[in-house]
């Protein structure tokens, strides 16, 4: 799990997901999160920013490490890009397909080890969506048989994975999430929680779903969504109450990520604003919401 901050802690770690900066160059991009006050980014594998694919990868990488040295900036490696592995098919092929598979778990084999280069908190990922054909106990066997594959891969270089439950995968909810690690059984094994996929796929508060998944929280996701609705929506637009979320992540160590994928035409004002809104909320949060703050914080 991510280090878990003590009292002396200034709050929480905002960082910004690269999928909402796609028009910004990657390096301005990580400019523009610093100067912002952002501690780190989520780095999405991805043709516009980080070629996994592309030339002369390890000098790119290099060069990358150096940049958010230089800059403070911590990083989560992020495995969500669109069309990475197919021009033609979203997401596709996942760890469930009933081909190409071994594609998915090479892209995320090289995830891991680009987070290994460049000192990563850990690598986020998900399950892919079920197809028609498949049944449930197939789908969780290859699911199974695909992660243990990058588990050891990441063991080897000390690199955690942080698994992601998203609405219309497979893997959807935080108890579908528990079942898979529970067969996995592995430390290095943690959790993504997204707090806007919490109002689609969660019956719980989200505080209390903070509190239940505590010692496996390795990577959070944060954005506003309407109760039900898979859109990730702009800081006020949605149904997420700020202040109690944010007082329940008091003490969590890791990075807590803005996550506006189709934001990218507005980043350079969603940045800013983003983080304005968060520091804000969690204010008012640990003033007002101090019976939530229940894991070490005064």
């Amino acid at each position: 799990m991510a280090d878990r901050q003590g009292p002396e802690s200034a709050g929480l770690r905002y960082a910004y997901v690269s999928n909402g900066l796609g028009d910004h160059r990657l390096d301005e991009a990580l400019e523009l999160l610093a100067e912002n006050g952002y501690a780190g980014v989520g780095l999405s594998l991805d043709h516009h920013h980080l070629d996994p694919f592309g030339p002369d990868l390890p000098r790119r990488v290099a060069a990358t490490a150096d940049r958010l040295r230089d800059l403070g900036l911590t990083v989560v490696v992020e495995t969500g890009a669109r069309f990475v592995l197919d021009p033609r098919n979203k997401h596709e092929p996942s760890l469930l397909s009933e081909q190409g598979r071994e594609r998915r778990i090479g892209f995320l084999d090289l995830a891991v080890r680009v987070a290994a280069d460049l000192g990563a908190e850990a690598v986020s990922l998900w399950s892919g969506a079920r197809p028609p054909q498949v049944d449930p106990e197939t789908a969780h066997h290859r699911l199974v048989e695909g992660c243990e594959a990058v588990l050891r891969t990441a063991e080897a270089l000390d690199v955690r994975l942080a698994f992601e439950p998203e609405p219309g995968m497979f893997v959807a909810s935080v108890d579908d999430w528990r079942e898979l690690r529970d067969r996995l059984d592995h430390r290095l094994f943690g959790l993504t929680l997204d707090l806007g996929h919490c109002l689609v796929t969660e019956y719980r508060p989200i505080p209390q779903v903070i509190d239940e998944v505590w010692n496996d929280l390795s990577y959070v996701q944060i954005d506003d969504m309407r109760r039900g609705v898979h859109d990730h929506l702009d800081f006020g637009q949605g149904d997420v109450d700020f202040p109690p979320a944010l007082a329940a992540l008091q003490g969590f160590g890791g990075l807590v990520a803005v996550e506006l994928s189709r934001h990218s035409h507005t980043a350079h004002t969603a940045v800013p604003r983003s983080i304005d809104f968060l520091r804000r909320a969690e204010r008012v949060g640990n003033r007002d919401y101090p019976e939530v703050r229940t894991h070490g914080v005064p």
